[in-house]
Order: C-alpha cells, then structure tokens, then sequence
C-alpha cells in the first residue's frame, strides 16, 4: 500500500540505489619471513587480489527474489504469488488480495465486513493507489491529485517520537468523504522547469514541483505546516526486504561515515505498536514504519479512514466535529482475520525475473553504476535471514539495489519534514527491483518520492547530499555511458 556519495544514493529516491561492500580488502597476513610489516590500511584494495569485476553476469541476478521469483511480464508482473509458495499456503495469498483490492463502503453498509469507509479517505481501496500493484504519480496539468497524497505536520515531536500532526487538518490531508461530512482539500501540483547541461554539453530539463492545496474546508492551516508529497510505492518483495535482519541493516550502517567514502547512512528507529517498544523502521519513503502489518495498518487509517486492532481512533481532529460524528463500522472497522491476510499477500507478492541480464549495452551499464558510486547505497544483494511464518522468504539471495538505510539527498529533493530519527533531507534508499517494469505495470515512470522524475536518469540528476558526487559523475559521462546506465536501470 501507500503507504531514497554515490549514484546509487540518488537511486534512493526513486526507487534506484544499493551501497555494498565489495571492493572492501582483506589484511595481508605476515609470514615469518616478514618480520614487523607495516599494517594495511582495511579500506585500501589490496594489490595482491584481483579488483572485482562488475561487466559480467552474476549467479543469481536473473531471479531478484531468489526462488520467490517469477517469469512473468505485461501489465500483471507484479501481481503473483511468490514462486515457492506451496499450494496449501496460496489460498491465504488470494484472501489477502481479496482484501486488498475490495471498495469498501461508509457505515452502515449492506455488507458488514467492507464497510467503515471514511469519514475522512483518499481512496476507496489499497488497488486505486497500487494500480496493478504498482506505483502512483502526480497530478498533472489541472488534475486533483489521486494516487498521489499529502502529509502535514508541524513543529514539534508527536507520539512516541513521530511527526506532530497539524491541529486542524491531521497528519495527512484528506481529499474525499462519506455523506454530510466536507472532505478537507484538494491538491493540485505546478512545475517549474529546471535546465541544465551534461558535461558534453547536451541539454536536459528537470520538473520541479509547487503543492498547491485549495478548497480547505476546516480553515487556513497552521502558518508553520510542513506538507510532503508522496505517491504510493510498489508492492513487489516487500516480504523479501522484512526478512533482511536488523543486524545486517546495522553492519551496514554509518552514520558517521568512519570509512570516508561521503556515504552516512543510517536506520530511522520507530515505535511499533504490537511490541510497544522503539524497533529499527525499513518501510515508507522515510524507513518510519516498522514492518509491514504497521504499513497496511497505518494505510488503511490514513488512506481510507479504516480502524484495526492497532489503530483504533479514527483520525478525526477536534476541529473536525461532523467528522467525529459520523457513524462508523465498528471498532475496528478492518477485522483481525482480514488484516492478517492483508498481511501474508503483502508479504508474497514476487518479484519479477529479470531479462537481458547479459546483454553487453546492460553490462557496461551495470559496470558505470558500480564506477560511479550508486552501488554505495543502492547495495545490489543480501541473503535474508530467517522471518518467523515465512519460511518461502527466508534463507533468499535477493538483489533488491537498497541498504534500507537513511540518507541526506541535499536541498532539491528535502521536505523539510521529520520523521522519526529521518532529517527532513533524509529519504530511505529505494529498492530498484521491478523498476524497468514500471511503465508496463503503472502506465507510466515516475519516481522519487513525490514523482518529480520521469525517468531513472531524471531521478539520479535531482540527486544532492550523499549522492552530489555521483550525480556529477553521472553528468560527466559521455552519451554512449548515460546510455548504457538507462538499459542497466531499465533491465531491473
């Protein structure tokens, strides 16, 4: 549901970059014959191994998911079940879809179990935000925004260390509503063009984005609201990406950046309801969820104004009298049996397989990625460790191209907006998998947390923080390496 130095630091944002640790040399042993050495530097490649090679095929990279992944294509690619899901547990896969793509109603409703809609939503269902399971975008020209939503907040520290919600309108403005209550706002985008030059001299155009929200029904909001614009991600390896352990996640943490390399990446630390404690976050553009019944959960309040066992308040504010009024579906709304299935289907949706692997132009593509630096965020594979009720998942080498990490990604993509640990010019590094899939499933191919770049080389050139110098690498290349980088991106 809707709910990211080096080139790969700039991937993090749209979904594009991974930090790994290949290249990292071992220390030379001495020998007896070599009395007293002089100790090497473990960040200096040793001259006796032979430097890593990244023009050529890996083992496993065809099946991004591991044995979760799936050959498939089109418009479905992110629709199916992961590949070794016995035949018992599928039928759960198909209750959870059955929810997630279910319109759900206001109360009281001809059917129980769907309604609850509201007061307050966005959307109707998890599917309007997720086409095909894919991700959302902007408004354009007069458009209202639809798969596209609006966070708020304002100065200060919330519950548990979260964002403070605006007094008014909430943590999140809400576009539409059920029967007599007014819906809060509407947001429309304007675009600024942004030019500029690759080294060679060949000219691009960047969009940048202006919020503007009108028809407010409750009143002008605060005059320090901090607002952010974020479009729903992909749903694909969710499960995958939950299996990563936290102490992986925290070896490849730095967040002083001992190794000098410019790379500072670091965990967001959230609260997790169910645990009642602070945990390491890994999901959402900003890392600010813990896991991914906390994702659905937090959706499906914030989304489509549905309560669960871990939400229970619907998020009408005290401004918002009409609103708190209305009649709901129960409490909670969303029932423990259907979050739970809601929950498997997110944790199973696969990952497609990759095509062209080996491809010279893909390749030499993949070879420019490493050079210039996008691999130091955007961490190409890991082998998950073992989920508990998800033995499909455990145990998987994957190539995500994400370290799930927080990085600072400069001025030009900052919201100014905390979250949790998360700076407002931090973003967690977004995983690139599926990304060359995202036009056939979406229908379009935006990316970046408020959908600003239409392409992957968009996405790298609005890159700053971390990812400044591997953005200018990136504007050195000649044309014949931008073009390679693209069908390496577009081979995903």
């Amino acid at each position: 549901m809707k709910h990211a130095a080096g080139l790969g630091l700039l991937l993090t944002l749209l979904g594009l970059v991974a930090c790994d640790g290949s290249g990292e040399a071992r220390p030379v042993t001495p020998t007896p014959e070599e009395p007293n050495p002089e100790e090497p530097n473990p960040e200096e490649p040793n001259p006796e191994e032979p430097l890593p090679r990244f023009d050529v095929v890996e083992v496993g990279e065809d099946r991004p998911g591991g044995e979760t992944s799936v050959a498939v294509a089109g418009a479905a690619a992110f629709t199916k079940p992961a590949a070794n899901l016995v035949l018992a547990r599928r039928s759960e896969f198909f209750v959870g879809e059955s929810v997630f793509e279910a319109n759900w109603v206001g109360a009281p409703g001809s059917q129980p179990e769907r309604d609850g809609l509201g007061p307050l939503f966005h959307s109707v269902s998890c599917i309007a935000c997720h086409l095909g399971n894919g991700r959302g975008r902007p408004p354009e020209g007069n458009e209202v925004a639809d798969t596209l939503l609006v966070r708020l907040s304002v100065p200060g520290v919330g519950a548990h260390g979260g964002p403070l919600p605006e007094p008014t309108y909430g943590d999140q403005l809400q576009p539409r509503s059920v029967g007599a209550v007014p819906a809060e706002g509407q947001v429309r985008v304007k675009w600024t063009d942004v030019p500029g030059t690759f080294a060679d001299a060949e000219p691009y155009t960047l969009q940048a984005p202006a919020l503007e929200l009108t028809e407010l029904a409750y009143g002008p909001l605060a005059p320090d609201t901090r607002t952010s614009a974020r479009v729903a991600q992909p749903m694909v390896g969710l499960g995958l990406l939950a299996a990563v352990s936290d102490e992986t996640l925290l070896a490849w943490a730095d967040p002083d950046d001992a190794n000098g390399d410019g790379i500072s990446g670091r965990p967001n630390r959230v609260w997790s309801e169910r645990q009642g404690r602070e945990v390491v976050g890994r999901f959402g553009w900003k890392a600010n969820q813990p896991d991914i019944e906390h994702q659905n959960a937090a959706a499906l309040l914030g989304d489509l104004g549905l309560t669960t066992t871990l939400f229970t308040e619907e998020s009408c504010t005290a401004a918002q009298a009409v609103c708190r009024a209305a009649p709901h579906g129960g409490v909670p709304e969303v029932s423990e049996r259907q979050l739970e299935a809601l929950d498997f289907y997110s944790h199973t949706v696969a990952v497609p397989t990759r095509t062209g692997v080996d491809l010279a132009d893909v390749l030499r593509g993949k070879a420019v990625f490493h050079r210039v630096g996008c691999a130091k965020c955007h961490r190409p594979s890991v082998t998950t460790g073992t989920l508990a009720g998800y033995p499909e998942l455990s145990g998987q080498l994957i190539w995500p191209y994400s370290d799930l990490l927080l990085h600072d990604l400069g001025d030009a993509l900052a919201d100014g907006r905390e979250d949790f640990l998360a700076s407002g010019r931090e973003w967690r590094t977004a995983p690139l998998w599926g990304l060359g899939r995202a036009r056939e499933v979406s229908g379009h191919s935006r990316l970046l947390h408020d959908g600003r770049a239409r392409t992957p080389l968009e996405a790298i050139l609005w890159h700053g923080g971390e990812a400044a110098s591997a953005r200018e690498a990136v504007r050195a290349l000649s044309k014949g390496e931008r073009d390679a980088l693209v069908a390496f991106l577009d081979s995903l």
